[in-house]
């Protein structure tokens, strides 16, 4: 992900782009948060994505579907930052649907268990190409159905699926060696 130069100047906000970070900042943060695993890296994106809009505001016009953009903007900001960091493990999709229903469980070996998982499938989504990596996250992580997803995308509902079907075919190769080499 480009840094941001802290010492370029940023023109003053105008209330729109005030009103729409004050409508999506929420989105755009939880959607950062479940691609990176990081609060302080969902800030980062965050920062990173309203900085962008800043200093192209004159040309700013997000009215069509302002929660899509800024929701793929999150998606590819996190992936981008999780492309700079270093490689680790990788995770098993089936396990990973159920994650979320354990969060608040208690034993500490099973919580473990889950940050390796959360882990692994962010390192797995690194070996995709960007747009299969978006298209994965899109569907399996933010959960939007496939048809949204090709809205967006401006693509195919049968492009999104066979995107869908190679994306889960490739993850799961990934995995593989993660959960002993099935």
């Amino acid at each position: 992900m480009p840094a941001v130069d802290p010492a370029a100047p940023l023109p003053s906000p105008s209330s729109d782009l005030e009103r729409i970070f004050q409508s999506h900042y929420s989105m755009v943060f939880a959607a950062a948060v479940r691609v990176t695993g990081s609060a302080q890296d969902a800030e980062d994106v965050l920062q990173t994505i309203f900085l962008r809009l800043l200093r192209r505001q004159p040309n700013l016009d997000l009215r069509p579907n302002a929660g899509g953009y800024l929701r793929r903007a999150a998606v590819n900001a996190s992936l981008d930052l999780l492309r700079t960091r270093s490689r680790s493990a990788s995770v098993q999709l089936d396990d990973f649907d159920t994650l979320a229903d354990r969060q608040g469980e208690a034993d500490p070996g099973r919580r473990q268990a889950d940050r390796e998982l959360r882990r692994g499938l962010r390192q797995a989504l690194l070996t995709l190409p960007p747009k299969g990596a978006e298209i994965f996250t899109m569907r399996f992580i933010e959960g939007i159905p496939n048809r949204e997803i090709a809205s967006a995308l401006d693509m195919s509902q049968a492009a999104v699926g066979v995107a869908v079907h190679r994306a889960r075919n490739q993850i799961k190769k990934e995995l593989a060696t993660f959960v002993g080499g099935n």
